[in-house]
């Protein structure tokens, strides 16, 4: 059996798509009440596993942590695909972005979404679907985006950000300080995003663990707080996060690639290392595509789901998709079951030495807090 979204379950599609619809005064997936300013907070790494794991750490948010204030990220569980589903309001099938690195067919390379954007990768035709913040603005509301400077003018943030206006704080203090001030200062309604990549980036390097993951996440905290102090009755705040992570020990890696069986028909490799997107030769024959379905699903299929194109568009793993977006997703995906990692040593040692990691369906990595604040925690 494959893993599948929820049918009708309230995700990341739901959240900044509800606040618009809060300040326009229309009816929406999250039932908030109508506010004249909504910001929402998008905490990268932050699981719902991780955080009720260390609640004593994190008493703002842990507090507002109830049964029913879970939701799924969606999938693929990377920031890339689950920052533009939360800005669109569409899911990666639509929107386009379906992996950390997907094929960009045209120029036949592999393109990193976050960080892989140049002249011939156009954010706006590779992402074509109206932001909510355009929306937002089009029918004269507000819209900022708060986050590191680094972020201002990347091609990921034309992308997804697009139609906000972008203020650069280098703190998660300063983040939330300046949310504050957005919350409070008069005009018409308006709709905010604020990203803090503190704690997945100490995920990352250090893992859940460790002292830097907790003091990333109790500086989150305290920020938070500070906020949430400030909400009179007319401002929202909902606080979630893109994905969860999970801690993926040294024995856990595999080199695929050490088998030929493996990787020989294989042009390019990419995704992440919990959710590969392996991509065959063009001129490969249906035999040969076939002895490599084959070949990993022996291999793999007892710590993975190894699931050709078709599989995974029939089992919805990205939502109705568009055309051009079918190339980008892997001839053959393969997405960890268990704790382990993937990877190719033809290309060097890149991303081994992370901890923290995600992309593919455990709970872990898919189950994300919705966390509401100010006029929407009644």
């Amino acid at each position: 059996m494959l893993p599948a979204p929820k049918s009708n379950a309230l995700s990341l599609a739901d959240v900044l798509e509800s606040c618009f619809e809060s300040i326009a005064g229309g009816p929406n997936r999250l039932g908030l009440r109508r506010v004249d300013r909504a910001v929402v907070l998008l905490i990268d790494g932050l699981g719902a596993d991780s955080l009720r794991a260390r609640a004593g750490h994190a008493r703002t948010l842990a507090g507002a942590l109830t049964k029913n204030a879970v939701i799924e990220s969606g999938f693929p569980t990377t920031t890339a695909a689950a920052i533009a589903t939360l800005t669109t309001g569409v899911r990666p099938g639509a929107h386009g972005l379906v992996g950390y690195s997907v094929l960009d067919a045209a120029h036949d390379r592999i393109v990193n979404q976050l960080s892989g954007w140049d002249e011939k990768l156009d954010p706006f035709s590779w992402q074509p679907v109206p932001t909510i913040f355009q929306r937002a603005t089009a029918a004269g509301y507000l819209a900022v985006a708060i986050g590191p400077e680094r972020y201002r003018d990347s091609g990921f943030s034309h992308a997804v950000l697009r139609g906000a206006r972008y203020i650069a704080a280098a703190s998660i203090a300063a983040r939330m300080s300046q949310a504050a001030e957005f919350l409070r200062e008069p005009g018409p309604p308006g709709l905010g995003y604020v990203y803090v990549p503190e704690l997945d980036s100490a995920a990352h390097a250090h893992g859940l663990e460790s002292g830097e993951w907790i003091a990333a996440l109790e500086a989150t905290d305290a920020a938070v707080r500070e906020l949430v102090a400030t909400l009179g009755t007319r401002s929202g705040v909902l606080l979630t996060a893109d994905h969860g992570v999970v801690d993926i020990p040294k024995h856990g890696h595999i080199h695929f690639n050490t088998d030929p069986a493996l990787v020989t028909g294989v042009r390019f490799v990419a995704g992440e290392p919990r959710c590969l997107h392996l991509h065959f030769d063009p001129d490969a024959s249906p035999a040969q595509r076939d002895r490599l379905v084959q070949a990993w699903r022996t291999s793999e299929s007892e710590r993975s789901w190894v699931v050709t194109r078709d599989e995974a568009i029939a089992a919805d793993w990205f939502g109705p998709l568009r055309p051009d977006v079918v190339p980008r997703i892997g001839d053959l995906l393969v997405a960890a079951r268990k704790s382990i990692a993937y990877y190719d040593s033809r290309a060097g040692t890149h991303g081994e030495s992370m901890i923290g990691q995600h992309g593919s369906w455990s709970q872990s990595e898919l189950r994300v807090p919705l966390l509401r604040f100010g006029a929407f925690a009644g």
